[in-house]
Formats: structure tokens, sequence, C-alpha cells
């Protein structure tokens, strides 16, 4: 099986350079916890990153994704600016507020009923069909290389920093990571981020093999993957420090903490800075928060959701 490396994450790097953004650093006051801010990224999330670099190798004709919202943004955002067809199959359960972009930019979204697994083969079954490229979300040579790039950046931008938090969802960000730690001359820990409901790669890691989990209807919609990748999972096991889990109250926690500084964050980015700030930190951390596609009608929907639970636990 062909496994991307370091030297691809840095080739990767001078193809996504004409149209990624360089994203900023920016602390939570008071805290040791720096978020790399790919919420500004151009299509408002990391996936861009990997998008480019699947385009720029593959100069795809026609394309066909997967995706819970912001890698199919990205897919169509790419293909709009190249005048390639793109087709994107979501779940059922997809946030209408992410289809609905996706669809304002010229692609096709087709629907499964399901989870993440049944989404994906459909994917292929379209993909195959249409003689089209398929670029998956996550468990892709080129794409893993392009979310590498995300941490070259970091190394570019920090000093003397102690762990990089990333949320999970399909595990192309946290692959990229792991081959990106190489850029540090002391290289900080990497920490995969998972939902309490869906952590396949904590499972996977331990049993030494692919262990698949049930559909999550975790808030996080972006981290509901139910199996590892197959190019992924080897990177990961032999590069990532730990991973540690968090239950929907601590994301929801962590994005209301983020919006008290005019950050609206997605759940499955502010996981990650859930698992961060529970771990009290003596010295400097990264979160990579990872997107803010999220409506503000939603957005005020969980913290709602998370004020009540919370006065429900105090009674």
């Amino acid at each position: 099986m062909n496994i991307p490396t370091f030297q691809d994450v840095q080739a990767a790097r001078q193809r996504i350079v004409p149209v990624v953004r360089r994203t900023p650093i920016w602390r939570i006051p008071g805290t040791r916890v720096l978020l790399k801010r790919e919420d500004l990224q151009k299509s408002g999330s990391f996936k861009l990153r990997g998008v480019t670099n699947a385009f720029a190798v593959a100069a795809p004709s026609r394309v066909v994704t997967a995706s819970s919202g912001n890698h199919g943004k990205a897919v169509a955002m790419l293909a709009r600016a190249t005048k390639v067809p793109a087709t994107v199959v979501m779940t059922s359960q997809s946030a209408p507020e992410k289809v609905e972009r996706i669809r304002s930019m010229g692609a096709h979204v087709c629907f499964v009923e399901g989870g993440v697994a049944e989404r994906n083969r459909l994917a292929e079954l379209v993909a195959a069909e249409q003689n089209a490229t398929l670029i998956p979300s996550s468990d892709h040579f080129d794409v893993i290389a392009g979310q590498g790039t995300t941490g070259l950046e970091i190394a570019d931008q920090t000093s003397k920093i102690e762990a990089i938090y990333v949320p999970v969802g399909g595990g192309g960000l946290l692959a990229g990571m792991c081959l990106a730690r190489t850029a540090w001359h002391d290289a900080p820990s990497v920490i995969g981020v998972e939902p309490e409901s869906a952590q396949r790669y904590a499972l996977s890691v331990a049993a030494g093999r692919p262990v698949s989990v049930p559909p999550s209807t975790t808030i996080a919609d972006g981290l509901r993957g139910q199996a590892p990748g197959r190019i992924t999972l080897p990177i990961i096991a032999g590069g990532v420090d730990r991973l540690t889990a968090v239950d929907d109250n601590e994301t929801i926690e962590a994005m209301s903490l983020l919006r008290l500084y005019g950050i609206v964050a997605e759940p499955s980015s502010a996981a990650a800075v859930a698992a961060a700030l529970k771990a009290h930190h003596t010295r400097d951390v990264v979160v990579v928060l990872t997107g803010g596609n999220i409506s503000p009608a939603r957005f005020d929907e969980l913290l709602l959701h998370g004020a009540r639970q919370h006065a429900l636990a105090s009674v």
C-alpha cells in the first residue's frame, strides 16, 4: 500500500500556495491553548488543503465525493473554479446549511439513508457510474498530504509547544499531522480527539486492527466516522501519541467559551478545544480549530441545549 511521507507533505505545500490561506495562531486568553484558525480558511475549514492538493495532482474532468459538509464545500469550490462537474454524496442527517452551501456552488448533492459507511459506498458507486475521479474526504494519499500542511505552518508559527490537538473525523488531518511532526526539532505530542460515541481510531489502535463502530448521533457531525481509513490507520497507529475522547456537553462548553471571544466554532472543531482545556497544560499547546461552517441558528440551538442540560443537572 502506498503511504504518503513527510516529503509528500512538503510537496503539497508548494502546490496549494496559490489557493490556500496561511491561517493565524490565536491564544484563548488566560490559557495555554493556542488555536490554529482554520475556521478562517477560504472555505471555512481545513478541508481546502487536501482538496486543493488532490485537484492539483489529479487534474480531474469530473469529481465525486462523500462528505458531512466541509469537504464537500471545498470540493464544490475547487470544482467551480476549475469548471469541473461535481457530485457530493451526503447522509439524510446532514446539516441543512451545509447542504445549501454546497448546492449554491453548483455541485449536485445526493443523499443516502444510514451513516458514513453507506455514504462512502454510494460515492464509490456514483464515481464508477460517472467515470469520475473520487476524492475521499480523508483516506486518500494526496488529501492526507495536503492536510499535513497545517502542521508545517504550525511549526513555522510556534516554538516549544507541548502538544497539538487534532479532532478526528476520517483521520486525514491527524494522519497528516503525524507525518508533519518531522518539521519540528523537538516534536510536540500529537493527540487525536474523538467523540465518546465514535472512538473508532482509539479502539482500532488498541486492538491492532481496524474496528468499526455503529453510526453516532454526536453533535460533532464531522466526527461521526464509523471505521478507520485503510491509509490513515497505519500512519496514525505509528505516529499518534494519544487518542482521547470528549462528550457533547464538554464540546458545547468549549463552543460557549469561544463565543465570548467572537469565535463561532463548529462542534467538530470545538471538541478538540474541550480536550485541550480539560487537560490543564502548564506549557503551550495548539488546537487545530478545523472549521466554522455552522449557521447562527444551529449554533444558538446547541448552546441553549447545553444550558438546559446544565440547569437540569444542577437541580
